[in-house]
């Protein structure tokens, strides 16, 4: 198989890559499978550099992909099937975690520096205090939203029917959108705290990179394109959830 792909995160670097392709020649293209290739199976062509504002390190450039393997290298299941009740919920909860992760480094910078600037100060909160106090109330909220996708992708995880619910798809998609929405205002918050030593690059609370490669979290599936797309299903989900009790 040959294909352009214009991301394939850490592709320079790894070891196997697992990629969508149509289940056979004359098969429509909503018919695709998972194909796993190891590194002797596959060349990449650069296409296109990682230059980007954050997320440096996950260096997804894009290139041009030509692999071959044998028939068992074909994951059985379709991926649409792989699709919602595997790669969805557990993308959406592992960058949600990063998100998170990345948010709580941002309040720990925040208190440190709030720490420090009392002590200069006998004791006197510095006019920052306010933001990490909301910066901590964001954090405890958002590590909330995570588990609790968490506690109900688990309680499901063995329920095909409800895995694939619209309730269930629903609440996975609004969860990423949700997380990654307080992940930055929850950074935000932190690096108001800080004030100037926050911005600083040379500052030992400095949270410029925290801020960069939260800024990602947004765009990295475009939350305006989840939300146009869960907008017709929405509107047939039943309200209240179930699946949110």
């Amino acid at each position: 198989m040959e294909r352009s792909a214009t991301v394939i995160s850490y592709g320079a670097h790894a070891d196997a890559i697992v990629t969508t392709a149509r289940r056979s020649a004359d098969a429509p293209s909503s018919d695709q499978v998972l194909v796993a290739f190891i590194k002797d199976d596959y060349s990449l062509e650069p296409l296109l550099e990682w230059d980007t504002l954050g997320m440096r390190g996950t260096c997804s450039a894009g290139f041009k992909l030509k692999a071959s393997g044998d028939k068992d290298q074909i994951l059985p299941d379709p991926y649409e099937k792989i699709h919602v009740q595997t790669m969805t919920p557990i993308a959406h909860l592992t960058w949600a975690s990063v998100w998170t992760g990345i948010a709580a480094a941002a309040v720990e910078r925040a208190q440190s520096f709030i720490r420090h600037a009392a002590r200069q100060a006998n004791g006197q909160l510095p006019p920052g205090a306010a933001h990490f106090t909301k910066a901590n109330a964001a954090l405890r909220t958002l590590r909330g939203l995570v588990a609790s996708l968490l506690r109900q992708y688990e309680r499901v995880s063995q329920d095909e029917p409800a895995l694939a619910s619209l309730d269930f798809q629903t609440m996975v998609n609004l969860t990423k959108i949700e997380a990654s929405e307080l992940a930055v205002a929850t950074v935000m918050s932190a690096f108001r705290a800080c004030g100037l030593s926050g911005y600083r690059n040379d500052s030992e609370f400095a949270i410029g990179r925290h801020l960069r490669d939260v800024l990602s979290s947004p765009i990295m599936i475009n939350n305006d394109r989840i939300l146009a797309n869960i907008a017709p299903v929405a509107l047939m989900s039943a309200v209240p959830n179930s699946l949110s009790n």
